[in-house]
């Protein structure tokens, strides 16, 4: 099975990040995937030459830029579904910031994890916060679409977040969502927290999902731990997806480059046997 491989570039701390593109494209890897905050506290302070730089740096390097994850940890204070409307407002006006800078870096999605971000207020319930986020996102859908920038929502396990778990709640949200480039992701960690078998779950998320991250439950990157990735592999197979596999792993204690490494080798000799 052909598939293209890109690491996210938080793994690799205060490297510039011409070399981290020089580094992850020596390894193989068709593709960078960016967490902004990286670049700079705010997209806002990203000028216009240092984007044309960030986009050529990838591209000498022969990597696509795949587009934006862990979108608003910067600036502080970023909250969708928080019950202050002028917070949601500040919110919403930075998206739109972060989707146009992606757009411009030639990133093509976007990943609304950002768990703390979107947690339930202590003042809301549920059904309150579910509303105050569809109604965030419906007003960056137009944004998207004209940027050409799909916004994925990404279910997160309950120790991350208590907002949208599961697959399947991802998808009802993207549903009820007015417009076609907000949909969602899978992430190997986070459905290794769900009930159902993972296989299952991309299956059911068929149509929906245009992302998808590998990474292992114990933090580290796909094959570095317990998690078996051939059936994921063969299901995105029988599902035909065509978009990015992402490593994105968060316990960076080995090295970036040596997880870059065993990471790719593994997913490459994996996807291979799909």
């Amino acid at each position: 099975m052909d598939m293209r491989f890109s690491a996210c570039n938080e793994m690799f701390k205060d490297w510039e990040f011409g070399r981290v593109c020089e580094c992850l494209a020596e390894i193989g890897y068709d593709g960078v995937e960016i967490a902004p905050f990286t670049l700079a506290e705010s997209v806002v302070d990203i000028s216009t030459k240092r984007r044309a730089e960030i986009r050529s740096a990838a591209a000498d390097s022969g990597l696509g830029i795949v587009g934006f994850h862990w979108l608003l940890l910067s600036p502080g204070g970023l909250y969708v579904n928080h019950p202050d409307q002028s917070i949601r407002e500040t919110t919403l006006a930075y998206y739109h910031e972060l989707i146009r800078c992606c757009a411009e870096l030639g990133g093509a999605v976007m990943i609304n994890g950002s768990p703390k971000q979107r947690n339930v207020h202590e003042t809301l319930d549920y059904s309150q916060a579910w509303d105050y986020a569809i109604e965030f996102f419906n007003q960056v859908a137009p944004v998207a679409k004209e940027c050409n920038v799909t916004v994925c929502i990404e279910p997160l396990a309950p120790t991350e977040t208590d907002f949208i778990n599961t697959a399947k709640e991802a998808i009802r949200f993207a549903e009820e969502v007015d417009g076609s480039h907000v949909k969602m992701m899978l992430d190997a960690k986070a459905m290794s927290s769900e009930e159902i078998a993972i296989p299952e779950i991309i299956k059911n998320s068929a149509g929906w999902f245009r992302h998808v991250h590998a990474n292992d439950p114990n933090l580290l990157g796909p094959g570095m731990g317990e998690l078996d990735f051939a059936p994921l592999a063969t299901a995105l197979d029988e599902v035909s997806y065509e978009g990015w596999v992402s490593i994105e792993p968060f316990d960076y204690s080995p090295g970036p480059e040596l997880i870059a490494r065993k990471s790719l080798a593994y997913l490459r000799e994996t996807f291979a046997s799909a």
